[in-house]
């Protein structure tokens, strides 16, 4: 061992590789979930909008959530 000026870090290079791999997991599982959250909104919008066409191909009110689309002749 006549080459002993620095010590010697068996886990250095390797240590950096694995921290990026961490990384890359990490930021592939966050893009899998905001991905299954955005395909369990657009499955709940679906449902939504078919239960409202339902709705009115039966002649039902539409259950409306928070504030109408549309004033009503209140304005006048």
């Amino acid at each position: 061992m006549a080459n002993d000026d620095k010590p010697h870090d068996p886990g250095a290079e390797g240590e950096s590789e694995a921290r990026g791999a961490r990384a890359r997991r990490a930021a592939e599982a966050r893009e899998a979930q905001r991905k299954a959250r955005a395909a369990a909104k657009l499955r709940e919008n679906l449902m939504r909008r078919k239960t409202q066409a339902r709705a009115r191909r039966a002649g039902e009110a539409d259950a409306t959530e928070g504030l109408p689309a549309a004033k009503t002749d209140e304005s006048s």
